[in-house]
């Protein structure tokens, strides 16, 4: 779609650069709305991203505070692109890029201001929200929203894993884990972080449904939007597993493999199909445990709950 307006988080992860690289070179005419958590050049990773849009001087794009550690704060910045949409001030959104991440491995269980644990809000939670809230926002009939999956949430997938993700049978334990036992911090925090990416599938995975059941109930409300899911490997584990695990992306054909999904039209086909997950750039499967579909629902059900999403926030419903 020529044009239209591109949402991406964490665009100042080495993901998210090389998926401005990407993208601002291939696609001109969109506006990209770029959100990093720290603003400030003196951020190194800030500054990297500053001097990525220095190349490209005609680009059309604004930079936007966004810490997805707190639910207010994505409201707030879902309300004013709303209405920058709403007003004309920008074109519709044909692309949200669910890109940015949290994970505490070393660190131990972390929880944010919400009360929500914080890899679990920022991977899953936050983009729930951020997503549900603009979608009425986007172009009706090709809007895309994308996932960013990974090796981690499928058991035995991921040479780090010590314990296998998956979705409690006690679903608030999602949000507000039990405390790590003494030495089972790294093993327990990368467990979470596979948790949190399995939840992202599934959330996926339920949105497409739910589209797909609006739009057939032909609601005039809905935007005939879908997700997409790329399976992308941590980048800063890469020099010590690049040799021993080949699905491995390096980060710029990743960057562009993203800006492929999200934007090329030739994966326009892919919807309405069950091509909704990619491993390498080609149509794969995700873990078994992601295809429990009385999981979908209920992690929506909480998800709403948990992130406060009312009916009117948005276009799709949330019951």
């Amino acid at each position: 779609m020529p044009g239209g307006t591109v949402v991406l988080t964490g665009a100042n992860s080495t993901l998210g650069l090389a998926f401005i690289a990407n993208a601002l070179q291939d696609f001109p005419t969109h506006h990209f709305i770029l959100t990093v958590r720290n603003p400030s050049p003196i951020d190194p990773n800030t500054a990297k991203l500053h001097l990525l849009l220095s190349k490209f001087p005609s680009a059309k794009y604004t930079l936007h505070t966004l810490n997805l550690a707190s639910l207010a704060g994505v409201r707030t910045f879902s309300s004013f692109i709303a209405s920058q949409v709403a007003r004309g001030d920008l074109p519709p959104i044909s692309a949200i890029v669910c890109n940015a991440f949290a994970w505490s491995i070393s660190s131990g269980l972390q929880f944010t201001r919400d009360g929500f644990e914080l890899s679990f809000q920022v991977n899953h939670l936050a983009h729930f929200a951020l997503v549900l809230q603009l979608l009425d926002s986007m172009h009706k009939t090709q809007g895309r929203i994308v996932g960013l999956s990974s090796d981690s949430h499928e058991p035995g997938a991921s040479a780090l894993a010590v314990y296998p993700p998956g979705i409690p049978d006690d679903i608030e334990r999602l949000a507000r884990p039990v405390p790590d036992k003494p030495g089972e911090e790294v093993g327990r925090g990368f467990q979470r972080y596979g948790v949190s990416k399995l939840c992202v599938v599934m959330f996926v995975y339920e949105l497409n449904r739910r589209l797909q059941a609006d739009s057939r109930a032909m609601s005039k409300d809905v935007p005939k939007a879908w997700g997409i899911l790329m399976k992308y490997f941590l980048n800063p584990l890469q020099p010590l597993l690049k040799l021993a695990i080949p699905t491995l992306r390096n980060s710029n054909v990743a960057g562009k493999d993203l800006v492929e999904l999200s934007l090329r039209e030739a994966f326009a086909a892919a919807r309405g199909t069950n091509g909704y997950y990619y491993k390498m750039s080609r149509p794969g499967k995700s873990s078994t445990k992601s295809y429990a579909e009385t999981k979908w629902a209920k992690l929506w059900e909480r998800s709403v709950a948990w992130s406060g999403i009312q009916p009117g926030d948005t276009a799709l419903s949330v019951a």
